[in-house]
């Protein structure tokens, strides 16, 4: 069987996070997709795609806190259909509530603003997401 490679990602309007992980199951949080213009935002993805092989794409699913899926859901729908148009991998939804939280919940609340704006909050929930979906596809035995 070949090594699996995910790719984590946070998908946001105007950033993504990303996050690595492979079978031994630890998610790492790459640098985030911020590019302004969309079009090179996708061009960062290609890269990261290509440059990792990745054989697999974890997208935080944002479900409503009653577990139905609302607005940002059907945004995410569409992303995950150019994904698959674009690099035809398999696509694993993972219910991103409360990630984005538990994401920041550490950091000082002075320095939120700044690393928001970065990414680095979005890399930090990439890598939050695609750790449950590694710890459930890989568990300890």
């Amino acid at each position: 069987m070949p090594p699996m490679r995910c790719l984590g990602i946070d998908y946001g309007e105007r950033r993504w996070g990303l996050a690595y992980g492979d079978e031994l199951a630890v998610a790492l949080p790459l640098p985030a997709a911020t590019e302004k213009d969309v079009a090179a935002r996708w061009a960062a993805l290609a890269k990261v795609v290509t440059q990792r092989r990745i054989t697999d794409l974890v997208v935080g699913y944002p479900l409503n806190m009653d577990g139905t899926a609302g607005f940002k859901a059907q945004e995410v729908d569409l992303f995950c259909a150019r994904l698959k148009e674009l690099y035809g991998l398999p696509i694993h939804l993972i219910d991103e509530r409360l990630t984005s939280y538990e994401a920041e919940s550490d950091i000082p609340p002075a320095k939120r603003r700044a690393l928001r704006g970065r990414g680095v909050v979005d890399s930090r929930a990439a890598a939050i997401l695609l750790q449950d979906f590694l710890s459930a596809r890989f568990p300890l035995v």
